[in-house]
Parts: C-alpha cells; sequence; structure tokens
C-alpha cells in the first residue's frame, strides 16, 4: 500500500515542481533574456559594450521608461492607457510655450505646467471610467485623439523655439559622468517600486487589479483608487513632456507619436499581465531596458527600425504567452 501511495503522489509533487519551475522562470527570466540579449549585441559587435553606448542605452530608455512606470500602475489595477504619448505632446507645448527667452519663467513653472496638464489629462480618464462607466481602452483612446489635436492646434501645427539655457539644461545636463534623464527615471521607478511595495495605496492596486468585486467587499474605494492612479499616470505623462521639450530644445505637437505602445510593450515585456494584479516596476525596469538594447544593438548593427518592430511584436507575443501559461498552470491546482 505505501508502494501505491507513493505512485499515487508521484504525479502531484512532479506537477508543484513544474509549478515552482514555471514560476521561478517567470519571476527572474526576464533578467536571464537581458543578460543573453546583452551577450549576443555584444559578440555582434564590440562596440555595445563600451561605457558610452551603455549610458546612451540608458538615456534613451529613460523617456519610455517614465512612462513605462505610469503604464505599470494602470495595468496592475487592471485598465490600460492609450493616451499617455498625445498627453505628452500637450505638456510638452505647455512647458515649451512657459519658457521660452521671450517669456523667460523660471524652469519650475515648466514643471508646473507639464505636470499639471499631465495630471489633469490623467484625472479626466480616471473620472470617465470610475465614474461614468467607460471602457478604458475607449476613454483612453478618445483621449488620444483630442490631447493630440489640442497639441496641433494650440500652436497651429508650428513647433515652439527659443527656449531658454536654463530649460534645456534640464534633459541635457550631466551629473557625476551621467545624464540627468537617468537620473528623473531612476528617481521615478524607485518612488513607484516604494508605492507599489511598502504602502497600503500599493496593495489597493494589487487588490483592484486581481479582484475588483472583492475589492470593493473589502471596503476599498475602486472608483477613487483609478482616479488617482490615472492621475498619476497623466502626471507621469506630463513629465516625460517637459523633459522631452528640454530635450529636443523646442515644443513639437507631433512628438510622442506611438509613445504608448513602447510604454506597453515594456511592461508586458516586465512581466505586468495584462488582465491586472501582477507583475512589478523592478519587471518593467528590465522590459524597458531589452527594448533598449534591442533598439540600440540594431542601429549599432545598422538593422533597419522596421526589423525591430518586428522584434518587438515578437518578443511581446513570448511574454504574454509566458503570462497565459503561467496563470493557466496556477488554475489546476
Amino acid at each position: 500500500m505505501q508502494i501505491d501511495k507513493r505512485a499515487e503522489g508521484f504525479p502531484y509533487r512532479m506537477h508543484l515542481m513544474s509549478l515552482r519551475s514555471a514560476e521561478f522562470w517567470k519571476k527572474t527570466g526576464i533578467f536571464w533574456a537581458l543578460v543573453i540579449l546583452v551577450i549576443i549585441m555584444a559578440l555582434s559587435q564590440p562596440a555595445f559594450l563600451t561605457q558610452q553606448n551603455l549610458i546612451n542605452i540608458l538615456k534613451q530608455a529613460s523617456i519610455t521608461g517614465i512612462l513605462a512606470v505610469g503604464m505599470t500602475l494602470v495595468l496592475l489595477s487592471g485598465g490600460i492607457d492609450l493616451s499617455v504619448g498625445s498627453v505628452l505632446a500637450v505638456a510638452c507645448m505647455a512647458a515649451a510655450f512657459m519658457t521660452t527667452a521671450d517669456r523667460g519663467y523660471p524652469v519650475i513653472v515648466a514643471f508646473i505646467a507639464g505636470l499639471s496638464v499631465g495630471a489633469l489629462f490623467g484625472i479626466i480618464n480616471g473620472v470617465g471610467i470610475a465614474y461614468i462607466g467607460f471602457a478604458p481602452f475607449i476613454m483612453t483612446l478618445a483621449t488620444l485623439s483630442a490631447a493630440r489635436g489640442l497639441a496641433l492646434v494650440s500652436t497651429n501645427n508650428k513647433p515652439i523655439f527659443n527656449l531658454t539655457r536654463e530649460f534645456v539644461a534640464v534633459s541635457n545636463s550631466q551629473f557625476l559622468g551621467l545624464p540627468s534623464l537617468i537620473y528623473y527615471f531612476a528617481a521615478t521607478a524607485l518612488i513607484a517600486y516604494i508605492l507599489t511595495r511598502f504602502t497600503v495605496f500599493g496593495k489597493w492596486i494589487y487588490a483592484v487589479g486581481g479582484n475588483e468585486n472583492a475589492a470593493k467587499f473589502s471596503g476599498i474605494n475602486v472608483k477613487r483608487v483609478k482616479v488617482i492612479i490615472y492621475g498619476i499616470a497623466g502626471a507621469l505623462s506630463g513629465l516625460t513632456g517637459v523633459l522631452m521639450a528640454s530635450r529636443i530644445t523646442s515644443g513639437n505637437p507631433t512628438v510622442g507619436e506611438a509613445y504608448e505602445l513602447d510604454a506597453i510593450a515594456a511592461c508586458v515585456i516586465g512581466g505586468i499581465s495584462m488582465s491586472g494584479g501582477s507583475g512589478s516596476i523592478i519587471g518593467t525596469v528590465l522590459g524597458v531596458l531589452i527594448l533598449g538594447v534591442i533598439s540600440n544593438g540594431f542601429d549599432i548593427l545598422g538593422i533597419s527600425s522596421n526589423y525591430q518592430r518586428i522584434m518587438k511584436g515578437i518578443v511581446i507575443l513570448l511574454a504574454v504567452y509566458i503570462d497565459i501559461r503561467a496563470r493557466s498552470a496556477k488554475k489546476t491546482i
């Protein structure tokens, strides 16, 4: 009888081992994927591993990274925000308008303008979704169109030039040998990590994304949480708009097009579940770096940007497939 019981328990134990293995690779696989990708790029082109090029990767990834941090909060709550690129453009125009040489407002005014514009659009998204009942996809798609139109109409489709030196230095200066953009990204990611990992509000985000009805029954004000989440995502879009205006030394109403796709891609690659309630800021940061390595590596190798899009699509599908398999494995227990 003992042999029979062991035989009966063996398949179950094997299933548990398989599940633990799947969980391990889901949690650490993104890191090893980044390591393998860096090794491949380094072997393909030795110039890839130079200090300057690695710094360039971090700098180029910073704008997308800040957007992706905001997108992470939205996805964790079970939503989606397609408007971040267009909101970025409006904030870019607002910041540039405030810091032209003839106006000469202090840099802090540009930050206040950009963050305020971004937060306002985010709150509008949140109210439309939480209180009116629009689906996140529809609401943010409408905001995407409206915000882009506002950016174009506000300046008659013309860029704003002649920004002050102080404002241009915001994104184009360095500290301890690293571009300032990297510090903005690092600070944003760190604050978001602390928010999601160690605060009550962070637990609410996961609860809302995991099971909205259960969150309501547990006493969480789900509607208010959603408005705050979208407001934060909008504010981070506003921040990227300010940094972008400083980086390109102008306010361009067409800037940020399709950035929402890169932000979503970074999150999905980093293990953020599209159904909500699962993932971490660390994963998003690694996803941002993977996209940065792919883009930079392909540029160094002289490969067309069209192939970069194909590669991104393949990586996204693979990441979603892994998430689906992991969730299916959990349901079988």
